[in-house]
């Protein structure tokens, strides 16, 4: 629960980002009080409090299992973020693998420490590093981290592309090609030309 400060702080700050959002509309030509906008910028606050929220996370990869298994991954982690150049969202799925050493991490323990990382500005590069920067701090013999995205700022301005972006990362014994090559042809194994990177 919520200290009557922390309420009264954050009913000041969502006034203030309201007055700036009505700003904006009315410096891009827009009247703030027409019909379909006076209710946008408080709608507007409460959709930045939820996409935002890594900010504020915790993904408890601290909660763990004493086990040993070979490999675990989790594949097709949905994960939605929003571009800190333009501020548009990029998203797409996340994978990934690791090979623990004596624990293993709750499944849902993964999903959440891409929310934590996802849900604020970002850039997929660095999403894909902190990730793997994090699984490796908590413990694990190897970790493979990959990134596939679609980015906004890339599809709607620009140069108005519909690519695909991928990024890797890998720690420890995830560094030997044969293992990583391995990896992939799991997650891959309809797509043999990305079996290799």
């Amino acid at each position: 629960m919520q200290s009557r400060e922390k309420v009264i702080e954050n009913s000041r700050q969502s006034k203030r980002i309201e007055k700036l959002l009505r700003r904006l509309f009315i410096e891009i030509g827009e009247n703030p009080d027409r019909e379909g906008l006076k209710g946008t910028p408080a709608r507007m606050i409460e959709m930045y409090k939820e996409i935002f929220a890594g900010y504020r996370m915790d993904a408890e990869l601290d909660v763990s299992f004493a086990d040993t298994t070979d490999v675990i991954i989790a594949k097709d982690i949905q994960f939605y973020s929003m571009c800190e150049h333009h501020m548009l969202p990029f998203f797409g799925k996340i994978h990934i693998a690791y090979i623990p050493d004596g624990k293993v991490f709750g499944i849902s323990k993964l999903a959440r420490l891409v929310e934590k990382y996802s849900r604020r500005m970002q850039i997929q590069e660095r999403l894909t590093e902190e990730i793997a920067e994090e699984i490796d701090k908590s413990g694990a013999r190897g970790i493979l981290v990959i990134v596939e995205a679609q980015h906004l700022c890339v599809k709607m301005r620009g140069v108005r592309n519909g690519s695909m972006t991928m990024t890797v990362a890998h720690r420890g014994v995830m560094e030997r090609k044969e293992l990583r090559e391995h990896i992939f042809s799991l997650l891959y194994s309809s797509k043999p030309e990305l079996r290799s990177i």
